[in-house]
């Protein structure tokens, strides 16, 4: 009995002695510690998912003037889990400021990871932020590699410039822009706006046809010069044409500055984007049209009754 209070006291004091493990990394499988050490991140692991801390410290954010600290809200994070065959899913929700939306979009585009929805939280924030949903599938260490490069942007793009414009110029050639991108426009006072159905959906509502006039449809609208010309618009996308589009409107300079849906309880799933740019009128279509490409090659049918 003597001896084994002794042996107690010896492992009481050893326990004393070394230093102590915290439980989360001893709860946190050995992959998913390599990413956290590969991102340089904090996270923890509960329930199965793994979640990495991406909080934007470095914003000091006010709504309407009233100080709001980064849990109130600015607290990006990405998170994986397993799916069954041992692979994993990994979703996030990124926070960024406006400079920072399409440099980050892009380099998560150019590295497989999927963007699928951006979008704001708040109004009347100082500075303004956004909100970027990504996901990808594959192995935590290749996710991670792949993800890592729009990571690595946060916090450090370089302020854009405001440009102001131009004073002269020639006017827009409209014809020009309708050959680019295939369709005829409007003229409404100074902007020329060409609107592109999608009559290839076959998309219905309890019924009804949804065609372009009750807002299926994507658009360009124009304004400025031929030299210094700006460029808004709306793209309606199924699912599966979201990151074709978004690489083809990225590649061509264009910015992306809102991913929705307008619709809901409609089949199939249709997702909108908003889209901005500026410079010359024709690159300004020809990134449009590019983006316009991307739509309707899949089956020739999609529709659906509801």
């Amino acid at each position: 009995m003597l001896k084994s209070i002794r042996l107690m006291l010896l492992l009481s004091n050893v326990a004393l002695i070394l230093p102590a493990t915290p439980t989360s990394a001893q709860n946190i499988p050995s992959d998913y510690q390599e990413v956290l050490k590969t991102l340089d991140k904090k996270g923890d692991f509960k329930d199965g998912v793994l979640k990495v801390n991406v909080p934007r410290n470095d914003l000091k954010i006010t709504i309407q003037g009233f100080p709001t600290p980064t849990p109130f809200g600015f607290g990006g994070w990405i998170a994986f889990t397993k799916t069954a065959n041992g692979s994993e899913v990994m979703m996030g929700d990124l926070v960024l400021s406006q400079d920072e939306v399409n440099p980050v979009m892009s380099a998560l585009l150019d590295n497989g990871i999927d963007v699928t929805a951006l979008h704001n939280h708040f109004f009347w924030d100082d500075p303004r932020v956004y909100f970027m949903h990504v996901h990808g599938m594959g192995k935590a260490a290749d996710l991670t590699k792949r993800v890592k490069p729009g990571l690595d942007l946060i916090g450090h793009v370089t302020l854009a410039a405001a440009t102001p414009a131009s004073s002269g110029g020639a006017p827009l050639d409209t014809q020009k822009l309708a050959k680019i991108v295939g369709h005829e426009g409007e003229q409404s006072g100074a902007v020329y706006k060409i609107t592109v159905g999608r009559d290839d959906l076959k998309m219905k509502e309890h019924g009804a046809a949804i065609n372009a006039r009750m807002g299926l449809n994507t658009w360009a609208a124009f304004t400025g010069t031929q030299e210094d010309a700006a460029i808004a618009g709306d793209v309606a996308m199924l699912e599966s044409e979201v990151t074709p589009v978004l690489k083809a409107l990225r590649k061509n300079g264009l910015d992306v500055v809102a991913i929705h849906h307008h619709m809901i309880e409609v089949t199939p799933m249709i997702i909108f984007l908003h889209y901005w740019g500026r410079g010359p009128a024709e690159k300004l279509a020809t990134g449009f049209k590019a983006a316009l490409d991307e739509l309707g090659k899949g089956a020739s049918t999609h529709g659906a009754g509801q």
